[in-house]
């Protein structure tokens, strides 16, 4: 009696299924039928998709008759699927297909192992009663033996090679994607090699905006050979050194030097809206100065409004050993700047304003007027939005900044807006602030550690 073992595979992907059959059947086994379905989720939403093929081993197929001569007997063990044996439209062929599985599973009282590929058979009723036939023939209970015959493939990858494919096919269907996108979106990005475009994306992602990083990546593409874009630390570093050169630092003009005695002290002041940082951060360039430098440091503040401002800038004064003044005027603020004029350098700082307050704005230009500082630094939050931090750039252009200083960096959730901002504004970047430390956590602006941030991501520190 020849064994039909008739087995069913479901598995996430053909490939898997592939290895099971593999395993069970051998590496002759015969492909009977395919389909994919998808299962489980909630009210049809969340399912997966599955895949199923029933197969049977080789030593259960007739060979193929090639020569000619009369037509072999229909009797000669041919696949057929099992739903077809079910329905009964089987003919000849399926009338032996019936026949077999009768012979192999429905004998009463039989009780073939599962594990095996059989199905249990119930034993035959007892005197008197009878069984539906649906019950004890496996050829009309179609769908029931089909299920019995299901052997279930694990979903999740069994093998450390599976497990690489899944990520490898996942990674592709990423790149696919991306690139799709990119051409909708009609980027010059929709034909780049795939380590440049790899950094596209992650400019993307750290909220570079997409005329920036378009560029950038146009300069990249004409300047490397085919060769070079095929070296992920050539890309990698063009792209760094590009995206640095999108940012503007000061030159050698502005370097931190001891004042000549010809010149005046370099009047340096701080403005910026409420929350930001400015009193930390002239602390810190006060230390900066002093400490390393070993410059003259004299410090004013005209941040009279909030509470204890004075109190905090003088505490900070006193631990370093600067002179202090305040500066209630526009009147004021000349005197107190004139009174350390035999100082290096002479940090000024101002009161919060908000962008909207107008009022307030023109008293902080009539302070910075009498002050005439040599350096205006605009403090902006990075945690701040972007479209915020435009606003207030656009509302403080009344005081002229020509620098910008952009605090808080360890709290920033991306550092594509920094770029953004500093080229729509158009100046200066000067200094970065990294945590709430004096006199620490401060560092002048260099391009390519933003970059690096952009494209590597990481802890500020």
């Amino acid at each position: 009696m020849a064994d039909l073992s008739l087995r069913t595979y479901r598995a996430r992907t053909v490939g898997d299924a592939l290895v099971e059959i593999k395993r069970d059947l051998g590496p002759d086994a015969v492909i009977l039928h395919t389909r994919q379905f998808k299962a489980g989720g909630l009210l049809g939403l969340w399912a997966r998709p599955i895949v199923e093929i029933t197969a049977t081993s080789a030593s259960n197929i007739a060979p193929r008759h090639d020569k000619p001569g009369p037509r072999p007997s229909r009797d000669t063990g041919a696949p057929m699927s099992p739903r077809a044996a079910a329905s009964g439209h089987h003919g000849a062929n399926g009338s032996v297909l019936a026949d077999r599985l009768r012979q192999a599973y429905a004998t009463p009282g039989a009780s073939p192992d599962p594990g095996a590929g059989g199905v249990a058979i119930a034993p035959a009723p007892g005197a008197g009663q009878r069984a539906p036939e649906s019950a004890i023939d496996p050829v009309t209970n179609g769908k029931a033996l089909v299920a019995a015959l299901a052997t279930r493939a694990q979903i999740a990858p069994t093998t450390s090679a599976a497990v690489s494919a899944l990520e490898n096919e996942l990674g592709s269907i990423k790149t696919l994607l991306n690139q799709v996108l990119a051409r909708t979106s009609g980027s010059p990005a929709s034909v780049v090699p795939e380590l440049l475009h790899a950094r596209y994306i992650r400019m993307l992602d750290a909220d570079v905006s997409s005329e920036i990083a378009d560029h950038i990546l146009a300069e990249v593409r004409d300047e490397l050979s085919r060769q070079e874009m095929g070296d992920e630390a050539i890309v990698h570093a063009a792209v760094v050194r590009r995206l640095s050169a999108a940012l503007r630092i000061p030159g050698e003009e502005a370097a931190i030097r001891p004042r000549k005695p010809s010149e005046s002290a370099r009047r340096i002041a701080l403005v910026g809206p409420t929350g930001v940082g400015k009193t930390t951060t002239v602390a810190k360039l006060a230390a900066t100065h002093k400490l390393r430098h070993g410059l003259k440091v004299g410090l004013v503040t005209a941040d009279t409004y909030r509470i204890a401002a004075v109190d905090q800038l003088r505490t900070y004064a006193n631990i370093i050993g600067l002179p202090l003044r305040v500066a209630l005027t526009p009147a004021d603020m000349a005197a107190a700047c004139d009174s350390l004029h035999d100082c290096d350098v002479v940090l000024i700082d101002t009161a919060g304003r908000a962008p909207c307050d107008a009022d307030r704005l023109d008293e902080l230009r009539d302070l910075l007027g009498a002050a005439k500082p040599h350096e205006t630094h605009l403090v902006l939050s990075s945690t701040t939005s972007e479209r915020a931090m435009l606003q207030v750039a656009e509302r403080f252009s009344v005081v002229s900044p020509n620098r910008l200083i952009f605090t808080k960096l360890d709290e920033a959730a991306n550092f594509g807006t920094l770029v953004n901002v500093a080229k729509k504004v158009g100046v200066d970047l000067s200094y970065l602030t990294t945590g709430q430390e004096v006199p620490d956590r401060i560092e002048p602006v260099r391009p390519d550690r933003i970059a690096r941030l952009i494209l590597e991501g990481g802890v500020v520190r």
